[in-house]
């Protein structure tokens, strides 16, 4: 089955959100590139029209402009690891929670004929867990992996990832992917 590793978000806004994850993030994006395997970043941000009132964009309206990431701002950019490991691999550029709307990611699985989609990153309960349930409702088989996700707290990650487990795919450790995908 073909699979892509879908990296969300990965920014220097969420820095000390990823401590833990980073690193089985790095191993992850190692693999798929060691095995030739397609990897997709995703980079959020909101441009000055969007930042700027009427405020149109829902995320916006729910954390306002001072607490949206600014494209092109230094928050904004990817982490240094990421931004390296991002390089020669598509960068999709999104400005709501689902990596899916108002982009091209789907044009991008398909012509890549993907079928599987591993998805790792930022934040667990809101970018990762929206991009994963949506992949899923599109037809990918879509696998989460548990310790390669980060979020506020430790609350917050383990319930997106029972919602998710419960009804749309499997929560995997990255020792167990990269077991199963050579």
């Amino acid at each position: 089955m073909k699979t892509a590793l879908l990296i969300v978000d990965m920014q220097k806004v969420f820095t000390s959100m990823t401590h833990t994850c980073l690193p089985n993030i790095l191993k992850l994006t190692s693999h798929f590139h060691t095995h030739t395997l397609p990897l997709i970043f995703t980079q959020h941000g909101h441009t000055k029209a969007e930042l700027t009132p009427p405020l149109l964009n829902q995320l916006v309206k729910r954390w306002g402009p001072s607490g949206s990431i600014a494209k092109g701002s230094q928050d904004w950019e990817l982490m240094p690891d990421i931004a390296k490991a991002a390089q020669d691999y598509p960068i999709i550029h999104k400005n709501t929670y689902d990596a899916f709307i108002n982009t091209n990611l789907a044009e991008v699985l398909e012509e890549k004929g993907i079928e599987r989609v591993v998805v790792c990153g930022v934040m667990t309960d809101c970018c990762v867990d929206t991009t994963s349930r949506s992949a899923f409702n599109r037809g990918y088989e879509t696998w989460l992996v548990a310790d390669a996700c980060g979020t506020a707290s430790k609350k917050q990650h383990e319930a997106g990832l029972n919602g998710f487990g419960y009804a749309f795919g499997e929560l995997l450790e990255t020792a167990e992917v990269i077991e199963r995908i050579q």
